[in-house]
């Protein structure tokens, strides 16, 4: 069986940022037009009015601080509350193709390795911009990459779940070099005009490149253990789908964005993502105390606390737990890549950590790694 390395990250940063204080700024402007234009129905009873968000709110409830998104004008726009994309030609470059682009160029540069020598792509994110052809196989053109391509779509843990993917397809033999690309336009699914959600989600892609030991000229970090697993929940969910038509449900409905029941989520994550990792160390023989650095998903800075004292078995030193999501939001499955990529430096050879994503599904996948 080939050892996996590790040995390209990317990041792609779209070029707008929005921050709570501008976020909120638009919410509540887009709250006094609802509940002005729906004030009969509100005084009767039959419409409930909306209330508007605060900064602090935001900031307490999630950590999070700003987000980067493709387009701000819309998004900021109370008459609309959602962004604006101007619709692509069949023949030009997609935007999730775009963005993969930038992340996988960068990945490729730090591991010295040119595209037309990368044997696998995985696009793996939350949301594809079209059911087909596959955004892998655009990417894969576009990069002039070889061998093949596919979409993978776990939600938020799309990218660990690539990572076991490609690193299993390489311990094999079948390739020798992969590119996990997770492009996330999490702008395009979220309903900015619900307070207990709109400020949640950014836009981002990430690419890690991972290789069979053998050929790697710079190996970051060796791959030493992966684990996936998935449990059934409706409590994070997106019902828009391309039976909508069939169904007569082209109308706008809440259920065709992002919807979650976040006390329940925050109740049965937790429990589960400490398990699973817990487990997968002691099933590797791993000391979880020993861990240097926990890249974790970056949903919510209240969860990722819990779980990094639950699996130190202390409160995190500073560094050793990294969060990007108070300038990043929550980017689905790119978050715990972005940590990896910006908060990797500093480790000494030997050093284990942990890559852990989670999310709807439920699934959760975590991957051990060790610095070269």
């Amino acid at each position: 069986m080939q050892q996996v390395v590790i040995s390209g990250t990317g990041v792609f940063t779209p070029p707008y940022a929005i921050s709570n204080d501008e976020l909120v700024a638009s919410f509540n402007a887009y709250v006094e037009l609802y509940n002005a234009e729906n004030a009969d129905a509100i005084a009767a009873g039959t419409v409930e009015a909306k209330a508007p968000s605060s900064s602090a709110f935001i900031t307490a409830a999630s950590g999070i601080e700003s987000r980067y998104v493709m387009d701000k004008e819309g998004v900021l726009d109370p008459t609309r509350m959602c962004p604006r994309y101007a619709p692509r030609a069949d023949d030009a470059l997609s935007m999730m193709a775009e963005m993969a682009l930038d992340a996988a160029t960068k990945a490729l540069d730090m591991a010295g390795v040119a595209a037309a020598d990368i044997d696998l792509i995985i696009c793996a994110a939350s949301n594809m911009e079209r059911a087909y052809p596959a955004m892998g196989v655009e990417i894969q053109q576009v990069l002039g990459a070889g061998g093949f391509a596919f979409d993978m779509n776990v939600a938020c843990s799309s990218a660990t779940f690539g990572i076991q993917a490609a690193s299993d397809m390489i311990r094999a033999g079948s390739v020798k070099r992969a590119l996990v690309i997770s492009p996330e336009i999490t702008s395009g699914h979220l309903e900015w005009r619900d307070r207990d959600c709109h400020f949640i989600f950014g836009d981002v892609a990430t690419a890690v490149v991972l290789e069979a030991a053998e050929v790697a000229q710079k190996p970051l970090f060796k791959l030493l253990s992966t684990r996936c697993a998935t449990q059934f929940s409706n409590n994070i969910r997106n019902n828009m789908g391309f039976l909508r038509r069939a169904h007569d449900q082209m109308d706008d409905r809440r259920d065709m964005q992002f919807m979650q029941n976040g006390r329940k989520v925050f109740k049965e994550v937790l429990p589960l993502v400490s398990h699973h990792i817990a487990q997968h160390m002691e099933e590797e023989g791993l000391d979880a105390t020993a861990l240097k650095r926990l890249w974790l998903h970056q949903a919510n800075k209240a969860m990722n606390d819990y779980i990094g004292k639950k699996v130190l078995g202390r409160v995190p030193e500073p560094g050793e737990q990294p969060n990007i999501l108070q300038d990043y939001a929550n980017t689905s499955s790119a978050g715990s890549i972005i940590a990896f990529a910006k908060h990797s430096d500093g480790m000494a050879a030997g050093d284990l950590g942990l890559i852990c994503s989670f999310g709807a599904g439920y699934s959760v996948g975590s991957v051990v790694v060790e610095k070269v």
